[in-house]
């Protein structure tokens, strides 16, 4: 969907993927970024010789004004407050879950329409894991943008979305509201833990 990664195996061969009215298929990662689509990846990648500031900055080229980067800024520092305290420190020496905020950050710096996360609590301690979760459905109900999570933390997944897919091996098992999916004895026996 981000134009990231090719696909390992198969290819859409029938129908098409649009996005906002385009045909994401003919679209370049960056053509699909300036469109708004944000894609956070796996194990967060941010630019460790860099500092968050300076991270934050690096998503904004489709910018022009140095007014909206700085509005910009403020508001992913509200939503990680930690993130400001360690503004001046270099990436790299952050922690795994302040890594995971910085790399949502600068997802959000470009304004996405559709902000995607890939296991966002990837290597996390439970409580950070909360934190982040709070933190990402704030953005959806501030913001309105439209998340598309992969998680395999089923109970932190179901706590926030409204809908949700059970895929194994690449096939959908089972789909349906968040409430459903969390009332399915299957679902609470394999995946909630009881």
């Amino acid at each position: 969907i981000s134009g990231l990664l090719a696909p390992e195996r198969g290819k859409v061969s029938r129908g098409e993927v649009h996005f906002r009215g385009h045909d994401l298929r003919a679209l370049a990662a960056p053509e699909r970024v300036r469109l708004g689509i944000a894609h956070v990846l796996e194990g967060r990648h941010v630019f460790g010789h860099l500092t968050p500031l300076e991270n934050l900055i690096a998503a904004t080229s489709m910018h022009k004004s140095r007014t909206r980067i700085t509005e910009l800024t403020e508001r992913v520092f509200t939503y990680f407050p930690r993130l400001k305290q360690r503004a001046g420190a270099q990436a790299g020496y952050l922690s795994g879950g302040e890594q995971q905020m910085l790399a949502i950050g600068r997802a959000l710096m470009t304004e996405p329409k559709l902000l995607m996360l890939d296991e966002p609590s990837l290597g996390l301690a439970p409580f950070l894991v909360d934190e982040i979760f709070d933190i990402i459905s704030r953005i959806n109900r501030d913001t309105g943008v439209s998340l598309l999570l992969v998680e395999q933390n089923a109970t932190a997944a179901l706590s926030i979305v409204d809908h949700a897919y059970l895929i194994d091996n690449g096939r959908v098992l089972m789909s349906g509201t968040a409430d459903a999916l969390q009332q399915n004895p299957d679902v609470q026996e394999f995946y909630l833990g009881g």
